[in-house]
């Protein structure tokens, strides 16, 4: 499979007076999954139709592989898109759908049957027993994979997915996102997924691209991007931090400290470079996490503390209880109210 280095130069674009995308510049790396995650209306589907060639930016250029590709039509990008409704075909079996896009091109039945059943086996889909089956007769899942196979049948160079997994429930999503992890590393092909929930893109993404306001905000790998946040709007959208003004805690007007819940200590005062004290407004379990909630004395913040429900200190915390909560200066970040 063709590695395919997708580079978007300050794209613009503006819905009557609404600017959708200011300014955008992205690397995508080839062969990697690189996921658009922000907000509802903070323009990752925009920026997916741009990639595709179903829009075209008000100003900036799209790049692949170094070409320039801003006014190439969709048809010929070579990008399998599936989007958030799978816009599949209600009155086409199962087959019929999947070999849609083949027949289009006028490929020979032979071949076209040999592909569909090939790649339906790929993901999961028994062609003996799926093949005659409507789409109505499907889980939300199978038809997920419909919607894929119809799109990697093609031989794609880039897979573009819009929010694929938005209506399956939990158990569903998270068996379809490592599927779709798997099937990624073993094909190679650069993918770019759009969502709005950090724990699929952490779980799927080799790269992460932030965006609010239309705006990218931050770039780079989960971890990175979770360990270090470069402005509050990512501290507060990208996983579960504590935003507390750095005169809280006497460091002074510096700006905001970000903690996350998971490095905040209880009663452990001795391992903290910043502690507090106050009492347990709330215990939360979580299955395998429980979160503590804890409002400091004097000032009415709440500090949130997440600690796993084997931990033995966690098991004797009650609400109402007097405790102290801290962490390590190496732990926190500061960030300057502006960034």
């Amino acid at each position: 499979m063709e590695d395919v280095d997708i580079r978007l130069e300050g794209i613009w674009k503006t819905y009557g007076e609404v600017q959708a995308l200011k300014g955008v510049n992205i690397e995508i790396s080839g062969g990697c999954i690189t996921s658009i995650l922000g907000p509802s209306g903070c323009g990752k589907t925009t920026l997916l139709k741009i990639i595709a060639g179903l829009i075209e930016p008000d100003r900036g250029r799209v790049y692949f592989n170094g070409d320039d590709y801003t006014h190439v039509p969709p048809e010929k990008r070579g990008a399998g898109i599936v989007f958030q409704d799978l816009a599949l075909f209600p009155h086409m079996n199962v087959y019929d759908n999947v070999a849609f896009g083949l027949r289009a091109r006028h490929i020979n039945e032979a071949e076209i049957k040999n592909r569909v059943y090939r790649i339906m086996a790929m993901l999961g889909l028994d062609p003996q027993e799926y093949v005659n089956r409507r789409i109505n007769e499907l889980s939300g899942g199978q038809q997920q994979r419909v919607a894929l196979a119809r799109a990697l049948i093609l031989e794609p160079r880039v897979l573009l997915l819009d929010e694929p997994l938005a209506h399956l429930d939990y158990k569903v999503k998270q068996k379809l996102l490592m599927e779709l992890r798997g099937l990624q590393r073993r094909l190679g092909i650069t993918t770019v997924y759009v969502t709005h929930d950090q724990y699929e893109a952490m779980s799927l993404s080799d790269y992460i691209a932030i965006l609010n306001d239309g705006k990218l905000i931050q770039y780079g790998s989960p971890r990175d991007i979770y360990e270090n946040p470069e402005n509050l709007a990512t501290a507060f959208f990208f996983g579960d931090a504590n935003i507390i003004d750095s005169q809280a805690v006497g460091l002074g007007n510096n700006g905001y400290l970000i903690v996350r819940f998971e490095d905040v200590l209880i009663n452990s005062i001795h391992e903290a470079d910043i502690s507090l004290e106050g009492i347990i407004d709330d215990i939360i379990f979580q299955g395998p996490l429980i979160r503590v909630d804890v409002k400091i004395n004097g000032n009415g913040i709440v500090v949130r503390a997440l600690t796993t429900r084997k931990d033995q200190t966690a098991k004797q915390l009650r609400v109402g209880d007097k405790v102290a909560v801290g962490w390590k200066l190496s732990d926190a970040k500061i960030l300057r109210g502006g960034d």
